[in-house]
């Protein structure tokens, strides 16, 4: 029972350690015949990669994938797909002071307290590190899905939200911050200057949208596509919190307010005036995209002194040093894509599993 799986007929498993040789996922249930290569996986893996601003850990890892099992000839096989990352540019010395200490905020005292021992190296199997695993199995979901269109990006970081009104899908990658309105980007480099300064970190928020994907998915009750898709952004680090569609705004709607009213279509299907619900109904995607939120704290690892108390018991602080996000949210969005495509894999594959379409 060491849950580090997720999914059902499109199952992933993620392996290693922050400071250890590598990292990596093995994905089963992936059909046969997609086309797939390093170079379908590694645009996803650069997007998410450290170092590349002042934004960011400088720690310096290309993240440079292999295929070790399940493409034969530039094809899947129907046979598990196993991926791995090399870790290049450890500095365990940097944690030291963590393996006498709890980092508050961090897993420290929590993996103390389960397993009687833990990896102190950058928080080990706690760490972020873990999500580039994630991120590669995202890209060969991609190939499941091919059709749909996924797309995270920020909407809030440190307290400070965008402009909807300024939304411009461009501009995502034009930023450090993958966001869509440059005025709100140009903002939050100085609110990621002054943090960092001073020793700090700041929270975001990130939302992630699906498109193209058909009415139907999902399942009542337990195995609802909303419910999924809360449990894969949850899984992510540091996140708190997450919503579907309008969240906890709609309870401060009136129902006809949010109801997503429907009126006939030229090909059939139902035309939507809104998209209060995100995309799904009764746990069943409607058609309409899937939009998604997660809130992210602030990066625990800090350098301003944090109280706290020693794997002894006694009272003492902590100054976190070592080369750390000063917002986590920034590169949780390349993630938050992945978990969408993941979940949605599953769930294409489980809906013609019963419906044979």
């Amino acid at each position: 029972m060491s849950f580090n799986s997720f999914g059902h007929l499109f199952r992933f498993s993620t392996w290693g350690e922050s400071h250890g040789p590598a990292l990596g996922a093995v994905v089963d249930g992936c059909p046969p015949g997609l086309a797939l290569g390093e170079a379908d996986i590694q645009p996803f893996l650069d997007r998410r990669r450290p170092g590349q601003n002042r934004f960011t850990t400088q720690r310096q890892e290309p993240d440079v994938v292999e295929i070790l099992s399940g493409v034969y000839e530039g094809r899947t096989t129907g046979t598990p797909i196993s991926l791995v990352i090399r870790n290049v540019d450890q500095r365990s010395k940097d944690y030291g002071e963590v393996a006498a200490k709890y980092r508050p905020g961090h897993a420290d005292y929590a993996y103390d307290a389960k397993y009687g021992f833990r990896d102190p190296r950058g928080g080990g199997r706690s760490s972020a590190r873990e999500t580039a695993a994630r991120v590669a199995a995202g890209a060969v979901a991609r190939k499941v899905i091919a059709g749909v269109g996924i797309s995270g990006y920020l909407v809030e970081l440190g307290g400070d939200a965008i402009d909807r009104a300024a939304f411009d899908a461009d501009e995502i990658g034009r930023n450090p911050f993958f966001c869509p309105d440059a005025a709100a980007a140009a903002r939050w480099e100085g609110l990621l200057d002054g943090a960092r300064k001073a020793g700090s970190s700041l929270g975001a928020i990130v939302e992630v949208t699906a498109t193209g994907v058909p009415a139907g998915w999902g399942a009542p009750v337990y195995h609802k596509l909303d419910g999924q898709l809360a449990a894969a952004m949850m899984s992510i680090n540091a996140v708190k919190g997450v919503e579907v569609g309008d969240g906890f705004a709609a309870a401060r709607l009136r129902g006809e307010e949010n109801a997503d009213a429907m009126a006939p279509g030229p090909d059939g299907r139902p035309m939507f005036a809104a998209n209060h619900a995100g995309g799904t109904a009764g746990g069943i995607s409607t058609g309409q995209p899937i939009v998604v939120r997660m809130a992210l704290k602030p990066t625990s690892s800090i350098l301003t002194p944090v109280a706290t108390i020693d794997r002894a018991g006694a009272a003492t602080e902590i100054v976190t040093k070592g080369r750390h996000d000063p917002c986590v949210g920034i590169r949780a969005a390349p993630v938050a894509e992945a978990m969408m495509a993941l979940v949605l894999a599953d769930a294409m594959l489980m809906h013609r599993g019963q419906t044979g379409r």
